[in-house]
C-alpha cells in the first residue's frame, strides 16, 4: 500500500495521464444475418457491393457513445437464406456455417456480449416473382424454410449466449412494391404483396419470439401496411408505401443501379433506429 501512495504524487508531479481508454471493459455487438447486415449497395454499374453505410455501421457508431469499449464483430453473408445460415455454402467460416461461427464467437466471449442483432429469411422468398407473377409454391416453401428455420437459428443464438445480452431480430419491408410504379398491369401484385409481406413477417416474429429476442419492426418503420397517398417527386400521387419504398431503397432507381433490393443510405439509417430502438 506505501507503494500505492508513493506512486500516485509522483504520476500527478510528472503530468502523466492515465487513458481512460485502458480502464473501459471491452464489450461486443455481433451483428448476423444477410445482405443487409453487411450494408449492401448497388455501385455505379449496377452491381451490389459491401458497404460501410449499412444499419450494422450506423448503429455500431450510435451505441459507441453509450458502451465505451464496444467492439463490432460482422458475422453476416450477402445471399445468404435461413438454411444456409445452418448448413453453411454461400460464404466461408471456419466453423463450417454462419450459425457456427456465431455460436462459437458468443461463447468465447461469453459475459461480454453487449448485443446482437440479427435479420434473415428474405432471401428464402426473394426469389419467388418470376415473370410478373408470384410463383405461390415458392412462397409456400420459402415461407416453410424461414418458419422452421428462424426459431432454430435465435434459440441456438440465445443459448450460446446466455440470457443475459440484448438480441433483436427485424421484419422486412417489402421491396416488391416498387412494381406499382411499373404501370397498371403491375399495381395489383405490388397491392397484393402487402398481404404477402406480412404473413412473411408473423413467421419470423413467431420465431424470434420463441428465443426472447426484441423485434425492430423494420416493414412498420417503412411504412408498408399504409392505406394513405401522398405526393413524390418524379412519381406524381402514389399510395405511402410505394412511396417510402422508392425514396428509402434502390428499388425505383434508373438502370443499370437500380431496380436493386437494398436500402440506401437513408433507408439503412432508418433502420438502424429501429434497431435503436429496442435496444432501450
Amino acid at each position: 500500500m506505501r507503494r500505492i501512495r508513493l506512486l500516485c504524487p509522483l504520476v500527478v508531479a510528472l503530468g502523466v495521464v492515465l487513458p481512460a481508454a485502458a480502464s473501459a471493459r471491452t464489450t461486443w455487438y455481433v451483428a448476423l444475418g444477410d445482405s443487409l447486415a453487411r450494408g449492401v449497395q448497388p455501385n455505379a454499374a449496377g452491381v451490389s457491393v459491401m458497404t460501410t453505410a449499412g444499419y450494422v455501421d450506423d448503429l455500431y457508431a450510435t451505441e459507441r457513445a453509450s458502451h465505451p469499449g464496444l467492439r463490432l464483430k460482422k458475422l453476416g453473408c450477402p445471399g445468404e437464406t435461413s438454411t444456409s445460415m445452418i448448413k453453411g455454402g454461400i460464404c466461408h467460416y471456419a466453423a463450417g456455417s454462419q450459425l457456427a461461427a456465431a455460436r462459437s464467437f458468443l461463447r468465447h466471449h461469453h459475459g461480454r456480449i453487449a448485443f446482437l442483432t440479427l435479420d434473415i429469411g428474405a432471401n428464402d422468398v426473394d426469389g419467388c416473382l418470376k415473370n410478373g407473377s408470384i410463383d405461390g409454391t415458392c412462397l409456400t416453401a420459402g415461407t416453410k424454410s424461414a418458419g422452421r428455420n428462424v426459431p432454430k437459428i435465435a434459440k441456438e443464438v440465445r443459448a450460446a449466449a446466455g440470457t443475459a445480452p440484448t438480441m433483436v431480430g427485424m421484419t422486412y419491408y417489402d421491396p416488391f412494391l416498387a412494381l406499382y410504379v411499373q404501370g397498371a398491369n403491375y399495381r395489383t401484385l405490388a397491392v397484393a404483396s402487402v398481404s404477402v409481406s406480412g404473413s412473411f413477417n408473423d413467421s419470423l416474429v413467431a420465431g424470434y419470439r420463441k428465443a426472447k429476442f426484441r423485434i425492430a419492426d423494420v416493414a412498420k418503420a417503412f411504412k408498408t401496411n399504409a392505406q394513405t397517398s401522398t405526393t413524390a417527386p418524379g412519381l406524381g400521387t402514389v399510395p405511402t408505401n410505394v412511396a417510402q419504398i422508392c425514396a428509402l431503397t434502390w428499388m425505383c432507381a434508373p438502370a443499370p443501379v437500380g431496380p436493386n433490393i437494398h436500402a440506401n443510405a437513408t433507408g439503412y439509417t432508418l433502420i438502424a433506429r429501429t434497431f435503436e430502438k429496442r435496444l432501450r
